[in-house]
């Protein structure tokens, strides 16, 4: 578990990065969760752009994605998502 100076430090590390992953407005399949999966393996942290005008179903994406791969939810800012879960060689140092 992350605490508020980590987290702090990942969301900054976010700004620069793009959305990798799209979700539609068909939602999350199994084909969007295994493309999630990959970018999480090569990346670690990923931002996620998701389609969907209601914020309730996006806040529900993130809880469903982090539950299913054991990632961290690091920031949910208008229709952009940002998680992140490390690797056992972690290129991100956290403080």
């Amino acid at each position: 578990m992350l605490n508020s100076k980590q987290i702090s430090y990942l969301k900054g590390l976010s700004h620069s990065i793009n959305a990798v992953v799209q979700v539609g407005n068909k939602g999350l399949s199994e084909a969007v969760i295994k493309e999630i999966e990959g970018n999480l393996k090569a990346h670690e942290l990923i931002k996620i752009q998701v389609q969907v005008n209601d914020k309730l179903k996006r806040q529900e994406f993130l809880n469903l994605i982090c539950k299913k791969l054991s990632a961290i939810s690091i920031n949910h800012i208008g229709k952009q998502l940002v998680i992140f879960r490390a690797n056992k060689d972690s290129k991100i140092k956290i403080p």
